[in-house]
């Protein structure tokens, strides 16, 4: 089964980065529709809303979260682009921007199984959420292992961004690195680790302090 993983991610690395794009910005829309509309869209306070015809904010604001999906793509995956072909350029490894993006792009659909896990776990275990329930859920993360009433609400991200998925996310650009570097897999967990690693724990680091 591991075998087959790196020969899955080629596949992906070998396609098109365009047609790529637009497969995430898709598939994240899929996602999303399906998220507001068999789970968020249940809820008693929304339907209570929706009775007295006071959704049309809601459906103003869902109606720029779908048309954000590819603008916050780029931005995502520039940035951490960037930082690992810095960090490459570092450890006197040559790589060309345009497959670092495409490591970047393929590593980001690990990211579409917790949505897939949190939409079939409010539909079939848990079909009468309230909000915040919804809200906090992340399978798999450290947030699971508390009671998010007696947490301040500014731990509430960071522990649902301290998760399984993210850390296979990080072993995926580990991967990607490799298969383009053609370097030892620890190189490539070092250039990780060295550079969004450090991003990452330093984004939620700053997100606790400024939060108010």
């Amino acid at each position: 089964m591991l075998k087959i993983i790196p020969k899955i991610y080629n596949a992906f690395l070998d396609a098109d980065s365009k047609l790529l794009f637009l497969f995430l910005c898709l598939l994240t829309f899929l996602l999303l529709l399906a998220k507001k509309n068999f789970v968020e869209n249940e809820i008693a306070a929304f339907e209570i809303l929706d009775q007295e015809g006071k959704m049309g904010i809601f459906h103003l604001i869902n109606g720029l979260q779908y048309m954000a999906i590819p603008i916050v793509y780029l931005w995502k995956f520039l940035l951490i682009t960037f930082i690992l072909w810095v960090s490459c350029f570092f450890f006197g490894l040559k790589t060309q921007f345009i497959d670092l993006w495409k490591v970047v792009m393929v590593s980001e659909l690990i990211f579409f199984f917790p949505e897939v896990l949190k939409i079939l776990y409010f539909i079939l275990l848990n079909p009468d959420p309230d909000l915040s329930e919804v809200r906090a859920f992340y399978p798999f993360s450290f947030i699971q292992f508390f009671n998010v009433e007696n947490i301040p609400k500014k731990w509430h991200y960071p522990l649902k961004a301290i998760n399984l998925f993210e850390f296979l996310y990080w072993g995926l650009l580990a991967l990607g690195i490799e298969q383009i570097v053609k370097r030892k897999h620890n190189s490539a967990w070092t250039i990780v680790l060295s550079s969004y690693g450090l991003f990452f724990i330093g984004w939620l680091g700053y997100y606790v302090i400024v939060y108010k």
